[in-house]
């Protein structure tokens, strides 16, 4: 079924389960991301920039790459479904299950059923348009999906915004507590270093920080 009137996106509309996902499975609105909290809708149509991209690859590099070389069992995720039918959904740029949660969810699955399986362990989203959403909005949304980590990437600034997750709260944190020894500061140095360098040079230098 096609959505009869235009939606304005990138902005909370107040709006029924059924009518957000109406508008989710709407054909226009294929390569949207889409949210719904509380009552409400949000559904982003901004075509993603270079500058977020980068800082989107940057990040899931660094993440993998720092798991990987200290053996932590993971599955990242880009843009995935995560759905609790009639109460939320979100769809975060990068997401981590991790340890034993990383097999967690069955291959096959598209969307994740939030009834079914846990939310995953870490959610990062990418601040290049929606800052103040992320820090806002989202944030209540994931505290209440009861995620154990949420990073915002401040773009602009080169800034990471790292909250640990408990008891739907959270509180700032400076390494990460689902990758222990995990520091920010090193995730935004790496996001400097990729202003100038390419991503070869910038992996080069992050296995030197990883490495014991």
């Amino acid at each position: 079924m096609k959505v009869k009137t235009k939606l304005e996106a990138d902005t909370w509309v107040a709006a029924t389960w059924n009518g957000y996902v109406q508008v989710i499975e709407d054909p226009n609105y294929e390569k949207a991301k889409g949210y719904y909290y509380n009552g409400k809708m949000r559904v982003e149509m901004s075509p993603v920039g270079s500058d977020h991209a980068d800082d989107h690859s940057m990040i899931t590099f660094a993440v993998n790459l720092f798991a990987t070389l200290k053996g932590i069992p993971y599955r990242a995720k880009d843009n995935c479904t995560y759905r609790k039918a009639g109460v939320r959904e979100c769809q975060p740029d990068i997401s981590y299950y991790v340890r034993e949660q990383a097999q967690v969810v069955p291959w096959g699955t598209t969307i994740i059923d939030l009834s079914k399986y846990p939310a995953p362990d870490l959610v990062i989203e990418v601040a290049s348009t929606s800052l103040v959403d992320d820090q806002g909005a989202k944030r209540l949304l994931y505290e209440d999906l009861e995620v154990k980590e949420y990073w915002i990437i401040d773009v602009k600034s080169i800034q990471i915004l790292a909250f640990a997750i408990a008891n739907r709260g959270s509180r700032r944190v400076t390494e990460s507590q689902v990758f222990p020894g995990l520091v920010l500061s090193v995730l935004e140095e790496a996001l400097r270093r990729s202003r100038q360098g390419d991503h070869a040079q910038v992996g080069t230098w992050l296995l030197a920080q990883f490495r014991p």
